[in-house]
C-alpha cells in the first residue's frame, strides 16, 4: 500500500469516521485512498472555511474528532478563521494538509508556501511526514493529539510523494494521556469559597451540558452560589427543565454590572472572563477588583472529576439542581418585531433541537425567549471570527442527523461562508437557516460608539452597510439548492418556520428587519 492508504486505514482503525474536505492536486492520492473506504464519510465543502467550521460543529455535538482535508498553505489560510474559532471552542480537530512533494519544494512553484508556519499559528500540534513509511505513525500521533486535553487542533502536513510512495501497514492509535486533575487542597479551598456570600461558579468548555451541568447545579443548590456560564460557549443546554444558569454578558458595562458584588469566582472548564475588546476608560476583565479568582479547572483538565470532587467535598450529592421553569410562549402575530421572532422560534422549535447562534446584534433581542423554549442545545460564537454559524450548523447536523438544527445568522456574517448552503443541500442536512437581513454590519455601528466615535460620515457608512445593492437571500439560497422564503412580518415568519420545521432537509428564511 502507499502512504495515503496507510493513513486512511490508521484513521479508520482509530475510530475516525468523518472527513470534511476541499482537496487539490497534492491530495489526489489521499482522495483515491478515501475512495477505497466508503465507511469513512467524506463531505465536500466549497470553501475551506466551511471544512474547519463543520469539523468544529461536529466535535461540539459528538465530542468525536473529524478530519479536514486541505490544500497547501493557501488552502489552510482560507480555513484559518474557523480553525481559530474551533481553538477557542476547545474542539478536537485533525487537519490533513497536503504539500508539494519534498523534492519539488526547492523550486519556487506558484502555490509554494510555509505550510508549517501558517498552520502553527492555530494548532497545538504540527508535524510534517518525513517519508511514506512514517505516515501511518504520524497519523496515529495526530489523532491522539487531537483527542488530548479534551480536544486539540492537530495538523499533519503530508508531502505529495509521501502519499504515493510505498508504505508499511497502518499504525495503532494509542489513547490520549489522562486528564490533569486539581489537587485535594484546591478542591477544598474552592468548596469553601463557593460557600461564602456573593460566590459564583463559572462554567466553560464542556461543563454547561450533560452530567457536568447536573453536578454544577447540585453544587449551586447546596452552597447557594450563582451558577454562571461564559457568554461565548461551545455548547450549553438551555430551555425548560434545563439546569438553571445565567450567561455572562457581551457588552462590557453590562458584564461589570452583572458581576458586581461577586466575592469569589470559581472557574471550572474555562478561563478568566475577559472583555471582547479594549475600550477607552473601560476594564479588560469584568469581575470586581476585590473578587477572589479561583482557576480550579481549565478546559483541558478533567472537568467531570473536578465537579464530582467538589460535590463530594460539599456533600451536595442529594441536592436538587434548580431547573428552568415556565411554559412555552404563545405563537405571536402582527408586525415585525425581533422579540416576537424570538418568541416564535421558542414556541415552534421541537424538543432537543440544536440552535447555532451567530446572529450577533439581533441575538440580544431574540435570545431571551429561548429560556422558555423546549429543552435544546445552544452553540454560540467562540473565537469571534465571522462566518462560523453556517459551517458549525453543517457539522452539528452531520453529527446529529436525528435532531433539528436551527442556524441564526446575520446577512453580513452569512456571506463569509455562504457556500455551506450547498453542502447542506447535497448532504440533505436537516438545517433551518434564519438570516436576519438588517442590511449591514450593525454590531460595528455600536462599536464605533463604544470607542468614542461620535460623527459617522460617508466612508464609515459604506464600510458598515451592505444595502447597495441589496443581498437577495432567497436567490442565493435557491442558487445553492436550498428552498427559501422572505418574510417581512411576524405572521409570515411563523408560517415559514412551521413549513421548514415540518419537513426534513435544509431551508432558509430571510427575515427583513
Amino acid at each position: 500500500m502507499n502512504g495515503a492508504a496507510s493513513l486512511v486505514k490508521t484513521l479508520l482503525g482509530g475510530g475516525l469516521t468523518t472527513c470534511f474536505a476541499n482537496p487539490g492536486t497534492s491530495e489526489m492520492h489521499f482522495v483515491a485512498a478515501l475512495d477505497e473506504h466508503p465507511e469513512l464519510r467524506c463531505i465536500l465543502c466549497l470553501f475551506e472555511g466551511g471544512t474547519s467550521g463543520a469539523a468544529d460543529g461536529y466535535n461540539r455535538m459528538s465530542d468525536a474528532v473529524a478530519a479536514t482535508l486541505l490544500h497547501l498553505a493557501p488552502g489552510f489560510g482560507n480555513a484559518l478563521a474557523n480553525v481559530h474559532n474551533a481553538l477557542k471552542a476547545n474542539s478536537g480537530m485533525l487537519n490533513v494538509v497536503g504539500d508539494h512533494a519534498d523534492y519539488h519544494l526547492r523550486f519556487d512553484s506558484p502555490l509554494k508556501g510555509d505550510v508549517a508556519g501558517v498552520t502553527g499559528t492555530v494548532s497545538h500540534w504540527v508535524r510534517t511526514a518525513d517519508d511514506a513509511r512514517s505516515v501511518a505513525a504520524d497519523g496515529a500521533a495526530a489523532l491522539r493529539a487531537a483527542r488530548t486535553m479534551n480536544g486539540q487542533i492537530a495538523t499533519l502536513i503530508l508531502p505529495a510523494n509521501t502519499a504515493w510512495e510505498d508504505a508499511d501497514g497502518p499504525a495503532e492509535v494509542s489513547p490520549p494521556p489522562a486528564l490533569q486533575r486539581p489537587s485535594s487542597e484546591a478542591i477544598e479551598a474552592a468548596a469553601k469559597a463557593l460557600s461564602q456570600p456573593g460566590a459564583a461558579l463559572l462554567l466553560g468548555s464542556r461543563a454547561p451540558y450533560g452530567e457536568t451541568a447536573e453536578l454544577a447545579g447540585q453544587i449551586a443548590a447546596k452552597t447557594g452560589c450563582r451558577l454562571l456560564a461564559d457568554f461565548l460557549m461551545r455548547r450549553m443546554e438551555r430551555g425548560l427543565d434545563a439546569v438553571a444558569m445565567d450567561r455572562l454578558r457581551y457588552v462590557v458595562d453590562d458584564n461589570v454590572g452583572f458581576l458586581n458584588g461577586t466575592t469569589n469566582l470559581v472557574l471550572v472548564g474555562g478561563t478568566r472572563p475577559v472583555s471582547f475588546f479594549a475600550y477607552p476608560g473601560k476594564p479588560s476583565t469584568p469581575e470586581p477588583a476585590d473578587c477572589a479568582l479561583w482557576e480550579l479547572c481549565g478546559p483541558g483538565m478533567d472537568i467531570r472529576w473536578t465537579l464530582e470532587a467538589l460535590a463530594d467535598e460539599l456533600g451536595a450529592g442529594t441536592a436538587q439542581a434548580a431547573r428552568v421553569a415556565g411554559a412555552v410562549p404563545e405563537v405571536p402575530s402582527g408586525s415585525m418585531e425581533l422579540e416576537k421572532i424570538g418568541q416564535a422560534i421558542a414556541a415552534l422549535m421541537p424538543e432537543n433541537a440544536i440552535i447555532v447562534d451567530e446572529s450577533v446584534t439581533v441575538g440580544r433581542a431574540i435570545a431571551p425567549a429561548f429560556s422558555s423554549a423546549p429543552r435544546h442545545d445552544l452553540l454560540s460564537t467562540t473565537g469571534g471570527a465571522i462566518g462560523q454559524g453556517l459551517p458549525v450548523a453543517t457539522g452539528a447536523a452531520v453529527a446529529c442527523p436525528d435532531r433539528k438544527v436551527i442556524a441564526l445568522t446575520g446577512d453580513g456574517s452569512a456571506m463569509y461562508t455562504v457556500q455551506s448552503l450547498w453542502t447542506m443541500a447535497r448532504e440533505e442536512l436537516d438545517v433551518t437557516v434564519i438570516v436576519f437581513a438588517n442590511r449591514g454590519y450593525q454590531i460595528l455601528r455600536g462599536e464605533l460608539a463604544n470607542v468614542g466615535v461620535e460623527t459617522v460620515g460617508r466612508n464609515a457608512v459604506r464600510m458598515l452597510d451592505v444595502d447597495d445593492p441589496l443581498l437577495d437571500w432567497v436567490a442565493l439560497a435557491r442558487g445553492h439548492g436550498v428552498p427559501a422564503m422572505r418574510v417581512e412580518d411576524t405572521d409570515g415568519f411563523v408560517a415559514a418556520l412551521r413549513r421548514s420545521l415540518g419537513v426534513s432537509g435544509p431551508a432558509l428564511i430571510e427575515v427583513v428587519c
